[in-house]
């Protein structure tokens, strides 16, 4: 229990700062303020735990990794961060990525929410495992024992890393592939660094190598090695390829220079901050720009753009502009359905409410202008170009999602079944429709969010270990 069980009445729900928008606008760093600075705030926020007798954090409507969040809450209130790190890893393999990125479901179906306060739940997740490196806590571990059989992981992302680290400790030899030059999958070329660091990253990979997992990058399975050549070599493979298939869109003038994917831009510019390229295929410096598509990547693309320099950017949403309060068909504690600005809004953009491109204009091969239906988008945020037709751009980038497995992976393992949306079809093992070929993540769900990858991960590594009689 925590010390005071009624201090949610007195302590007002509190949010780790930001940077001001106009500030962190001019850099590529982290968009919040340094954690190590607000430490001293997370024991009181923790307190505002009610120790829930059914605690809806840990429902399927909150945490899929079902982190024991009144408990860690708990021995923060105390003071005992050590214990409180050891709680959060009995779960979480990698709470700094959930911390830094999860949009926080946990928080949608804290019981506090039904007033619109949850515990800041996520901030606190953040704050004990970043006490827990600056205090060395976070160490290798070794496996007790060694093992004979040895797993192929196919794909670095969170999914592959966490089933990667599960296994490694318990003894089996790990190897991770990936067709990039670094291991990291979308936590590296698709995140900013703004949003999350790539240290916090690179800190994480080295503490799987000290234990033992291997690395292979640049390898691409079904070009270098093939799926067959694993299976011979491996006692087991895990394909945790993501869903990188995007969906496209389908009007006059795609073809023209200037309309992008979203996943593309940004890897794009995460190589260059990184040192990988020299430049960026597209730059938004001086170009007038519209998003199409409202979701977490339109806001990353939005947020890079503004960064490169953009006079301009637009989002176009095919929804309405929703209200600021919950429907009667959207009760708590489902996620709600209600207007929401990310951080990229507050940085500045001309957000365009449901409306839908109709065909792109271009000059000289290259886009120029583009044509929407009608917007009925009102008040705060809405849409001021409601009553234009047509909007002139010099960048399209399309952020409206995945559909599956990209078609390239999919076209060289025709012995890999999959369902109408592309995913991977599984068996109650976890395991494909080849042999000792499991599969877990994206791949499996269709895109979806970084607790959800985490915790497949270590579901499919469970799987393993019990194929291979462990």
């Amino acid at each position: 229990m925590p010390k005071n069980p009624v201090a949610f009445i007195h302590v007002p729900r509190e949010k780790l700062p930001q940077r001001p928008p106009s500030v962190r606008q001019q850099d590529w760093n982290f968009i919040g303020e340094p954690l190590a600075d607000h430490v001293s705030a997370i024991p009181k926020q923790a307190s505002r735990c009610m120790d829930c007798a059914v605690p809806f954090c840990q429902s399927s409507y909150g945490c899929p990794v079902e982190n024991l969040i009144p408990d860690w809450n708990a021995l923060v209130t105390q003071g005992r961060w050590r214990e409180a790190l050891e709680s959060l890893h009995l779960t979480n393999n990698f709470p700094e990525f959930t911390g830094f990125l999860c949009p926080a479901p946990c928080e949608s179906a804290c019981v506090l929410n039904r007033e619109n306060a949850p515990v800041a739940i996520r901030d606190i997740e953040l704050q004990i495992i970043e006490q827990g490196f600056a205090a060395g806590w976070v160490v290798p571990q070794l496996p007790k024992t060694l093992r004979q059989e040895r797993v192929a992981i196919v794909g670095s992302g969170p999914a592959g890393l966490a089933a990667a680290q599960q296994l490694r400790r318990l003894g089996l030899h790990v190897t991770v592939f990936e067709r990039a030059a670094k291991p990291g999958g979308l936590l590296r070329y698709g995140i900013p660094d703004f949003k999350m660091p790539k240290s916090i990253l690179d800190r994480r990979i080295a503490q799987m190598q000290e234990e033992g997992v291997e690395f292979k990058c640049g390898v691409s399975i079904g070009d270098d090695v093939t799926l067959s050549e694993l299976r011979a070599s491996f006692d087991a493979v895990c394909l945790a390829v993501g869903a990188e298939q995007p969906r496209d869109l389908d009007i006059p003038g795609r073809e023209l220079g200037g309309v992008i994917q979203a996943m593309p831009y940004l890897s794009q510019q995460n190589q260059v901050l990184g040192g990988e390229v020299t430049a960026t295929d597209f730059n938004a410096a001086g170009k007038t720009v519209a998003v199409i598509g409202g979701g977490d990547t339109g806001s990353d693309c939005i947020a890079t753009a503004l960064r490169q320099g953009a006079k301009q950017v637009y989002e176009f949403s095919l929804i309405e502009q929703p209200k600021a309060t919950r429907g009667a068909s959207n009760p708590w504690p489902q996620w709600p359905l209600v207007f929401k600005k990310s951080y990229a809004h507050e940085e500045g953009c001309e957000r365009v409410w449901g409306v839908a491109a109709t065909h792109l204009e271009g000059a000289s091969g290259w886009v120029k202008r583009i044509h929407k239906a009608s917007s009925r988008a009102t008040g705060a945020g809405g849409d001021t170009t409601a009553g234009r037709a047509s909007l002139d751009v010099d960048l399209v980038i399309l952020a409206i999602g995945f559909t599956g497995i990209a078609q390239t992976f999919l076209a060289k393992h025709p012995e890999l079944k999959t369902s109408a949306q592309g995913t991977l079809l599984l068996d109650a093992q976890r395991m494909t429709s080849v042999q000792g070929v499991f599969a877990a993540g994206d791949a499996v769900r269709g895109a979806s969010l970084i607790v959800w990858a985490i915790a497949e991960g270590r579901k499919v590594a469970a799987s393993i270990a019990a194929f291979l009689a462990l």
